[in-house]
Formats: structure tokens, sequence, C-alpha cells
């Protein structure tokens, strides 16, 4: 496993948590063009095959076709990449809810998690059933966002 990333920093399904920098597109976000293949583990490009992480501002690189276009590396091993704004959109999908919870509490400020958590929670059940938002915020709380406040 050539891995930089651990479990916890990056989704359950991403690439990074098998592979090098480099050897995985990464995607400005999640969408149709990127989906989970059970028989590698992690999502990949629908088009291409390569595997494609869609949360840059996890893995610390630009948007980028590294893997499938051989698009090199930025000097530094991983930048400081903003939270799109796209990111913290209700996703359509509740495969997408994990990645989102995280997206929303990773950019509250310091000492806010408490309102923060309850108005991300309020959100997600516009959409999705309390049992899933409450299942979902067990994990991100419980695995992505261990000491933070």
């Amino acid at each position: 496993m050539d891995a930089t990333w651990a479990e916890g920093e990056v989704c359950s399904v991403c690439p990074a948590l098998k592979l090098r920098a480099g050897a995985f597109d990464v995607s400005d976000r999640p969408g149709a063009d990127s989906q989970y293949d059970r028989g590698r583990d992690y999502r990949v490009n629908v088009h291409t095959g390569a595997p494609t992480c869609v949360h840059p501002y996890r893995v610390g690189l630009p948007a980028a076709a590294y893997a499938s276009a051989g698009v090199p590396l930025p000097a530094a091993q991983r930048v400081d990449v903003p939270v799109p704004a796209a990111a913290l959109d209700l996703p359509e999908a509740f495969d997408d809810l994990e990645a989102w919870f995280v997206a929303r509490l990773s950019v509250a400020p310091d000492g806010a998690m408490g309102p923060a958590l309850r108005e991300a929670e309020s959100t997600a059940q516009t959409r999705f059933t309390s049992r899933d938002v409450a299942e979902t915020l067990r994990r991100v709380l419980g695995f992505h966002l261990v000491g933070r406040r």
C-alpha cells in the first residue's frame, strides 16, 4: 500500500487510502462522473476508469487528472485547498451525506462546533430521514472529526 492518508482523513471509498498521490485523479466534487467500484473498493471516473477522489480539500491536492492525464503533482506534498462552495450544498444522494457533514463541520470556526452541528443536522433532515442523519453523524463525529471542538 502506497497511500499517505489515513482512515478518517478521507472518505472510506477514497482511492487515497490505497494509492499514492499521483496514482488517482482528484475531482472538484462528487457527481455522476465518479462512482464507487466494488471490485476496486474505491471511486473511479466512469469515463476514464481512473481512481478518483472527489474531495480535494481532504487530500490536499487541487482537482486535476493526475492518473488519467499525467498532470504533475504540486511541489508540496499537500497544499491548503479550501472547501469549495459546492461541497457545502446539501447533496441529493445519501452516499454523499457523510462527506457533506465533514465539509460543513470542517469550516466551522473554532469554538462554534455546537451551533454548526445543530444547523447541519437540521438542514440534513430536510432531505434525509432522522435515522440516516443520526447514523451518519455518529460516523462523522466518531471517526472523521474526533478531537475537533
